[in-house]
């Protein structure tokens, strides 16, 4: 798997009816940002050139920030009057602060706040407008290509052709950026059609030389040369299906030998084009809804929740390892979902008034609303549901993976990509349904959700990691592969001494990925589009 590449933001600030502490003129004001390290530290990211005279300043200078969707990114925006020279902002007027998460600013696009002072209170009437765009150049290049008439460089059978590109670097090295796939004894290969980022290809510059090689491919390595070519961007982009771009294959070995040497083949670019594809922060700044759902593991072999060496015991400070999970990673999706009410729901347990086993029951009890506000809400609707429950089982997923795929199947009803929804599922151990999570999984996989499963205690979890496709298809009982993986399991204990936000990087680190490819697979646009200006 490539790195993943940073997404950068940029941020632009403007602010209105700012406190005016000059005499004779106005406010001369300059914005600096701070970021939250885990601790409380506040560090200086940048700040921005002094407007002169103005209590509405639209700042020129933006704010250039790495966004990370599984970190809780806190940022505080400072305002001061700058009437002397020094760096140093404790001897400037002060005219007020906003305090936010990165996840904040990119799922609203634009976010207008009034300022605060140091204690709290109002500045004035002065507010802050923060607008986010994501750098980026998401054009992709889509390429059909074909061959004839190639040399034959094997001595039984006919050459098993590919075609590698390289595009040239800043010191003028040549670096591979796509191998095609190999078709095997044919002299005259058609390539399936295939995609490449443009920067990837030649730097997103259309007249920057681009070296095709194609090759005779061999099991043990050894891969021979048949021929190579050069082009640009702006040649291959004049191509179509009833006027291909056509080029000569030449080895250079060859044609020196070889007098009446004229090519070793010809590549044929029938299609090229360039499209753009939407980023996950396209979709949020789109106007696409995270919806977030828990499933807690209510069964017996939690332990009875009195004794202290249960797993579902709250400790004198009323946490557990299901509590820290649920805070982890719901503080970073909870940005990115507007009315923050979260579906909270329980599995495995014998629950009033019948005590009859359920496995989908809400936190709550209250089955028509089953809506928790915030993940204080979870957190309050758990600590109050625990006592009136009976532990008990078995350890079934399907349940509450169909109650969420439900809600997420009539969503795709709308025909863009307002909704994604993520649950989390947090249990103590072995499945007991395992046909029929690998069923409801695979299901899902075809609909606009992700799950994540958090581990709890110290029980085997082998049949966890098999859900989590890491290591090839997820099949459901009857065959049927998983169109995506869409799963993603960790155990609590991997992460007992890390820092609080470990948990969330790790489990939350591949949704973007996941979303992008559901919305892309189903060509998908967000409601409201910023990718198409």
């Amino acid at each position: 798997m490539a790195a993943q590449c940073v997404t950068k933001v940029e941020l632009t600030i403007a602010c209105t009816n700012l406190l005016d502490k000059d005499v004779g003129s106005k406010s001369d004001p300059l914005c600096v940002l701070l970021q939250n390290t885990s601790g409380q530290q506040w560090y200086e990211v940048d700040r921005t050139e002094r407007v002169k005279n103005s209590l509405d300043p639209k700042f020129a200078k933006k704010f250039l920030i790495d966004y990370y969707f599984e970190l809780v990114q806190k940022l505080k925006f400072g305002i001061y009057d700058i009437d002397n020279k020094t760096f140093d902002l404790s001897d400037d007027d002060f005219l007020g602060e906003f305090e936010c998460t990165l996840g904040q600013i990119v799922s609203s696009r634009t976010l207008t706040k009034p300022l605060v002072l140091k204690n709290g209170r109002p500045a004035g009437r002065g507010s802050i407008t923060i607008t986010a765009e994501e750098v980026k150049d998401n054009r992709v290049v889509v390429l059909e290509v074909e061959a004839r008439k190639l040399d034959n460089k094997d001595f039984f059978g006919k050459s098993d052709p590919y075609l590698e590109f390289h595009k040239q670097t800043g010191d003028g090295n040549w670096v591979m950026v796509h191998r095609t796939e190999v078709i095997k004894n044919n002299l005259n290969p058609v390539w399936r059609p295939f995609k490449i980022s443009l920067n990837s290809l030649c730097y997103s510059d259309m007249d920057k030389s681009i070296k095709v090689e194609c090759y005779d491919y061999d099991s043990d390595g050894s891969h021979d040369l048949i021929g190579s070519f050069h082009t640009t961007m702006s040649k291959l982009k004049e191509a179509s299906r009833s006027s291909p771009v056509e080029f000569e294959c030449i080895n250079e070995k060859k044609r020196q030998k070889k007098k009446s040497y004229k090519n070793s083949g010809i590549v044929s670019v029938k299609h090229c084009e360039i499209i753009v594809e939407c980023t996950f922060l396209d979709y949020i700044m789109g106007g696409c809804q995270l919806n977030f759902t828990v499933g807690i593991d209510f069964t017996g072999s939690n332990g009875d929740p009195r004794s202290p060496d249960s797993l579902h015991y709250l400790s004198p400070n009323g946490v557990n390892e299901y509590l820290t999970a649920i805070w982890s990673v719901g503080m970073v999706i909870q940005d990115y979902d507007t009315d923050k009410m979260f579906p909270a729901f329980g599995f495995g347990a014998q629950i009033p008034p019948s005590f009859q086993v359920s496995h989908e029951f809400p936190l709550n009890f209250n089955p028509s609303n089953p809506f928790c506000n915030g993940i204080q809400g979870i957190v309050d609707a758990y600590r109050a549901c625990l006592p009136q429950v009976r532990l008990y089982g078995p350890t079934n997923f399907s349940p509450i993976i169909n109650h969420v795929a439900r809600f997420a199947a009539a969503a795709t009803q709308q025909q863009t990509a307002s909704q994604y929804f993520v649950l989390l599922i947090i249990t103590d151990g072995v499945i007991t349904d395992l046909d029929q999570t690998r069923t409801a999984i695979v299901n899902a996989s075809k609909l606009p959700m992700s799950i994540i499963i958090v581990g709890v205690g110290g029980a085997d979890f082998d049949a966890m990691e098999f859900l989590d496709g890491d290591n090839g298809v997820l099949r459901s009982s009857s065959g049927e592969p998983a169109v995506r993986d869409i799963v993603q399991f960790v155990p609590f204990r991997k992460f007992q001494n890390s820092p609080k936000e470990a948990l969330a990087q790790c489990v939350l680190a591949e949704v973007p990925q996941q979303v992008v490819n559901y919305f892309s697979t189903y060509k998908l646009q967000p409601p409201k589009n910023p990718a198409a200006k």
